[in-house]
């Protein structure tokens, strides 16, 4: 990616590619006052909607529309912007864009405009991912969520983190020059107690980031089993469509088919895949290739039995052939044909449950233990996250265990406490980029799309 160059006037396409009623080319820069004067031959008026014709350099118009102004630093980058608000059809757009870049601005890179508001003190980092989240939200809890982080609520969390970090560490290195005298300094100003207290409250943090990466990604769920155990109708029956064909003959599912699906906001994609056994037929061998694949990238296995024959030889073949770090539900199917009622059995570390995918019964449990698995608690003050926060509030979780391990140790190194307070601050501050490399900034700001 090359280098953004922050003194540069840019210019890109805001709205969305292909026809609409209204498009809006977005222009930042330093004084774009002689820009907006000479397109429109109107001086624009601050956070004014101005009636204008967007002229061409041999003064043919262009388009006629709208001019909005924003002066620094009150606009969404701190520069000054320009929205021209034109008719929506794209080459209108591509025209009047091409327009602004003969008056000296450049196109803009993907996320630039938010890079900019980054740069500028307008968010932190935290809070501009959160614009490109709330723009891909796929469910309205997501997109609530990412609000949220917009609006700052996890940002303040992770700032209260900082200040209390901040003030332990004020506190420890004010020890390190009277060392004879640091356990009862420390006791005294109650540092062991609120360093406690600290990691208590971070792992509640981490929680609703964990909940906050779940309703931006998901969870991918693999239907497993032999053939005829009722995989294809058990999506078809959660994706409330017909998706797959449903036949008795065995191996009618060749290649994994694949839908998106919501329980209680959180997105879920569901894969069928093929029956699972031996077979000469080189089209099914081929679709239990694919099977395996996508049991190697999915974070869910369900595993479909039929409850006349209970968990076979064969099933227990599938069952070590599985991952031993996937989580799996084991789903004991057509409890209609054995007069049994829906059920959910304990079963170790793993859940199995009863139920019948042609009646119905059971899907309840079954949408209930997928939430249970997924770990969703709901809640109106969940964060929208990154795996990048994950990983951030991890390593800062790790140091202040750390940290608390040193603590409870009988010969204190107090410089060791000092340097995990320090390096879980580093940690935690990476998430709203008070510590964060460029090539970070880079990474993040090129998945944005441009105009953004």
């Amino acid at each position: 990616m090359k280098p953004m160059r922050p003194s540069d006037t840019i210019a890109a396409i805001a709205t969305a590619a292909g026809r609409g009623g209204v498009g809006i080319v977005r222009v930042s820069g330093k004084d774009l006052r002689a820009l907006a004067r000479t397109l429109t031959g109107k001086m624009p008026l601050p956070r004014q909607a101005t009636f204008a014709r967007f002229k061409s350099a041999d003064g043919g118009v262009i388009d006629s529309g709208l001019m909005l102004y924003f002066p620094a630093p009150a606009s969404f980058t701190g520069e000054d912007v320009l929205e021209l608000h034109g008719h929506g059809g794209p080459v209108v757009m591509g025209i009047l864009l091409s327009r602004a870049l003969e008056m000296g601005a450049r196109l803009a890179e993907p996320g630039e405009f938010t890079r900019r508001a980054f740069l500028n003190g307008k968010l932190d980092l935290a809070q501009a991912e959160a614009v490109a989240d709330l723009i891909d939200a796929s469910t309205q809890a997501a997109a609530r969520c990412a609000a949220r982080s917009l609006q700052g609520e996890f940002s303040r969390a992770i700032y209260a983190l900082v200040e209390e970090l901040v003030d332990l560490r004020t506190l420890v290195e004010a020890t390190l020059d009277f060392p004879e005298e640091e356990i009862d300094f420390l006791q005294a100003a109650d540092v062991f107690n609120r360093l406690a207290r600290l990691d208590e409250h971070l792992a509640a943090v981490r929680l609703k980031a964990r909940q906050g990466r779940l309703l931006q990604a998901g969870l991918h769920v693999v239907l497993v089993g032999q053939p005829n155990v009722g995989k294809s109708s058990l999506l078809n029956r959660l994706a409330g469509d017909e998706l797959a064909i449903v036949t008795p003959v065995p191996g009618t599912t060749r290649d994994a088919l694949k839908s998106a699906i919501q329980i209680e906001g959180i997105p879920l994609h569901i894969i069928d895949t093929a029956g699972l056994r031996e077979t000469e037929d080189e089209v099914e061998k081929i679709g239990i290739a694919r099977a395996w694949e996508a049991i190697g990238q999915a974070d869910l296995a369900l595993l479909l039995l039929d409850a006349r024959a209970g968990l076979t030889a064969a099933d227990r073949a599938i069952l070590e052939k599985l991952p031993p770090d996937l989580p799996r539900i084991t789903v004991r199917n057509k409890i209609d044909l054995t007069c049994e009622a829906p059920e959910k059995h304990p079963e170790g570390a793993d859940i199995a449950l009863s139920i019948s995918v042609k009646s119905g019964a059971g899907l309840d449990l079954l949408r209930q233990s997928l939430l249970e698995i997924a770990g969703w608690q709901a809640g109106e003050d969940v964060f929208i996250a990154r795996e990048r926060h994950l990983r951030a509030l991890e390593s800062g979780a790790k140091h202040l265990r750390a940290a608390r391990r040193e603590a409870e140790s009988p010969r204190l190194a107090l410089e060791l406490f000092a340097e995990n307070l320090r390096q879980a601050q580093n940690a935690l501050a990476e998430i709203t980029g008070e510590f964060t490399s460029d090539d970070l900034l880079g990474a993040i700001f090129s998945r944005f799309c441009i105009g953004k």
